[in-house]
């Protein structure tokens, strides 16, 4: 006969179980240890540190490295809404949708640059955004040929602005080195001589964090713009 344990004595604590290794798990994690840490710090031994497991347990769902920045990618991308083409305000919807791509990008530490790195994403919120894209330039009237080349120019746009704004949002970019680069920029441009640079002269005024989304929206207009010339040729 077992004897029952005393009132006194208390029963083993249970750990928590584990939750379930899964791909998506694994690129929930990797998000966290990029957005505290950074780009640097994403390898497969750190991913697995976060999910207190071994290495070697992330390959059984993840390839490598390379595969886990594409899925990170894929999975910022998620949260983009790909509108329905209307060919009355075609133009409007692609600059919604440039400048969601910029903020979801931005809103993660060092995702435009793993988006600049990866030439062509396959991953399948990527192939949506891309065919996105091109079903809103093709409602605005322009060819196949001009939708991609113009899809292509937008998508570069995007993330070297998400790149810069990172930069900022995340303290990637020194602001005190920065600002003494700035200081530095000034005081040479103002040694120029006036009558050889006279607009030269005068554009530092236009270049700063307060006109940064005016410069973005500028060349959005001045994009769309071009582009409805092209589509009514």
């Amino acid at each position: 006969m077992t004897a029952p344990p005393p009132p006194w004595r208390r029963p083993p604590r249970r750990r928590a179980a584990k939750p379930v290794l899964s791909q998506a798990s694994i690129v929930r994690a990797a998000l966290i240890v990029l957005d505290d840490e950074g780009i640097d710090a994403v390898t497969m031994r750190r991913v697995a540190q976060e999910l207190e497991t071994g290495p070697a347990s992330l390959y059984a769902h993840v390839a490598n490295k390379d595969e886990l920045a594409e899925l990170m990618l894929d999975a910022v991308l998620a949260d983009i809404l790909v509108p329905q083409p209307d060919p009355a305000r075609w133009d409007e919807q692609v600059k919604e949708l440039v400048r969601d791509q910029i903020h979801a990008m931005a809103a993660h530490r060092g995702i435009a640059r793993i988006a600049w790195d990866i030439a062509v994403p396959v991953t399948p919120n990527s192939l949506k955004q891309g065919e996105g894209m091109l079903a809103l330039l093709r409602a605005g009237g322009l060819t196949l040929k001009q939708a991609t080349f113009a899809g292509d120019a937008l998508s570069l746009y995007a993330k070297a602005y998400a790149y810069e704004a990172s930069g900022w949002t995340w303290g990637e970019i020194d602001q005190n080195d920065a600002g003494e680069r700035g200081r530095q920029m000034v005081a040479y441009m103002r040694s120029l001589p006036a009558a050889s640079f006279p607009n030269m002269l005068q554009v530092g005024e236009f270049f700063s964090a307060e006109t940064a989304k005016e410069r973005l929206e500028f060349a959005l207009e001045a994009f769309l713009a071009g582009l409805k010339v092209l589509a009514k040729t």
